[in-house]
């Protein structure tokens, strides 16, 4: 059983490995740039984050899925991840974080 410290660890880390994930059309990560609109963690290991692209045929959906997977899985506590695709609600710059508008000149 994890104690409440733990699982705000993995929480942390999680989102900590989430910003190291970028969008490879853009240079700002995935979850700076509103990409991530959910995270649940569960105590007994099993991770689901929904997520969406910048556009339903984003070139490079497969990899960008493919890495969150494989990144969020190398943490500690994490057993299984769950990516959940979606696009309701549609992403647009509003969901993009003031670190992502500045990055990208767009403030």
């Amino acid at each position: 059983m994890m104690t409440p410290e733990q699982i705000l660890k993995v929480e942390q880390d999680i989102v900590l490995t989430l910003k190291n994930i970028y969008d490879p059309e853009i240079p700002v990560n995935i979850y700076d740039l509103g990409l991530v609109y959910d995270i649940d963690f569960e105590p007994s290991g099993t991770v689901t984050i929904t997520m969406t692209l910048t556009a339903p045929n984003c070139p490079m959906a497969d990899q960008l899925l493919e890495d969150v997977n494989r990144e969020v899985a190398k943490i500690d506590g994490v057993e299984k991840v769950d990516v959940i695709l979606t696009f309701e609600p549609i992403w647009d710059r509003s969901m993009m974080s003031e670190e992502a508008l500045l990055e990208l000149n767009m403030l």
